[in-house]
């Protein structure tokens, strides 16, 4: 794990070759189905000498949701899931950041998913920074956050035979990130 120096501030972009933003739901209450957004963008503003003026942003592109099912695959983008012809982002904006304790921080924010905005809390922790064999410094974070569906207008399901629904209202955020630092001359600087 890594203190923050001010060395670290400055522009971080996901590298989304190395990123995954994933979810998993209980499907007919007992098992499990894991997915993630292939089109990831993410940038993080950091102050390492004071927080408060940090900020994290993430946008997902709803159509690029990807559970191994493209039947599957294709209801989630539809009407009953996310309708990505009408809302074909999901996006994150950090409001404070905080750390609650030596590399792991409270990263809270509005989400927005198919045009209803919630402010959720995320804990994020720190794994690391380094310099990679290419020349960039590198920091990854890990995170996840469950969340209620519905609260997002993700309405969709159906009953089952002995109770309970198809699709778990209760989904878990799952965040892999790997950020590189913006280094050397920056347009207009």
């Amino acid at each position: 794990m890594a203190d923050l120096d001010a060395s670290m501030s400055g522009q971080w972009r996901f590298d989304p070759e190395h990123t995954r933003v994933g979810f998993s739901a209980k499907h007919a209450m007992i098992t499990t189905v894991r997915g993630a957004f292939n089109d990831v963008e993410g940038i993080i503003e950091l102050d390492a000498d004071n927080l408060s003026n940090s900020t994290v942003s993430v946008r997902l592109q709803s159509a690029s949701v990807d559970t191994r099912n493209d039947k599957r695959d294709e209801h989630l983008r539809s009407p009953d899931f996310f309708d990505v012809e009408n809302h074909p982002e999901i996006v994150f904006t950090s409001s404070t950041i905080d750390e609650v304790e030596e590399g792991n921080f409270m990263v809270v924010g509005d989400l927005t998913i198919r045009d209803t905005t919630k402010q959720v809390a995320i804990p994020i922790e720190l794994l690391g920074v380094e310099r990679d064999p290419m020349g960039n410094l590198r920091a990854g974070f890990e995170a996840t956050r469950r969340l209620n569906r519905r609260d997002y207008g993700l309405e969709w399901n159906l009953p089952m035979d002995r109770g309970g629904v198809l699709v778990s209202e209760k989904v878990t955020l799952e965040f892999e990130i790997s950020a590189i630092k913006v280094e050397g001359e920056q347009p207009g600087a």
